[in-house]
């Protein structure tokens, strides 16, 4: 299961720049990250006249443009969806997500906090607060971290979330005849499986599942 952390804070907190600092120490030990950005308010990142927006203008319920280098895909959808759901439908093939938002989410937070801006946190323990990221000191029961200190930062989250995961395995049996796969098959499988389980109700905490397809 790919872990879920959300950044949280009021607005002008810091929430992006502390982002930005956590992805480049989170990829310099290794780890393949996602983020999601949730904006209450909505977005367009289509730009008048590009061929994208004239596609989704004409009607097209997705819309994907395709290169060498990245993909960006436009999708329409009936309801702001959740974490847990975004993370089944689109992202498999990274070692944690980090969100940005979300501060009502049942996944453990990160909360960004200056004293310049704020006086009150908007979490606590019980909101699935695992640290603050701070310019002042807070004593709420959880690690409070200077605002500064990225490596301090991301060494909670790889101890709480990335260090301890549990090592996967799967096994493919076709005919009755177990079947060799090699390492990165097995990552995507499991990956792409788990993904798509752990967006059905009551499986969000899958330990063990078992398929079997007759065909």
């Amino acid at each position: 299961m790919i872990p879920i952390v959300s950044i949280v804070g009021k607005s002008d907190s810091g929430k992006t720049t502390l982002i930005e600092k956590i992805i480049p120490e989170l990829n310099r030990r290794g780890y393949k990250v996602a983020t999601v950005k949730h904006d209450v308010h909505g977005f367009d990142i289509d730009r008048e006249g590009k061929d994208s927006w004239r596609h989704k203008r004409a009607g097209a319920h997705t819309a994907i443009v395709s290169s060498p280098q990245k993909i960006a895909i436009v999708r329409d959808v009936e309801r702001d969806l959740p974490l847990d759901e975004l993370k089944g439908r689109f992202i498999s093939d990274v070692d944690i997500i980090i969100t940005e938002g979300y501060k009502n989410d049942k996944h453990p937070k990160i909360e960004v906090c200056r004293k310049d801006t704020h006086e009150e946190l908007l979490c606590s323990k019980k909101d699935i607060l695992v640290a603050v990221v701070s310019d002042k000191e807070f004593d709420v029961g959880v690690p409070c971290v200077d605002i500064d200190d990225v490596k301090c930062i991301v060494n909670i989250i790889e101890d709480r979330f990335l260090k301890k995961k549990r090592k996967s395995s799967i096994i493919l049996r076709v005919n009755g005849n177990n079947i060799t796969l090699k390492p990165f098959i097995k990552d995507m499988m499991i990956r792409s499986i788990t993904g798509m389980i752990s967006a059905l109700k009551d499986c969000e905490d899958t330990k063990e599942l078992e398929i079997r397809i007759s065909l």
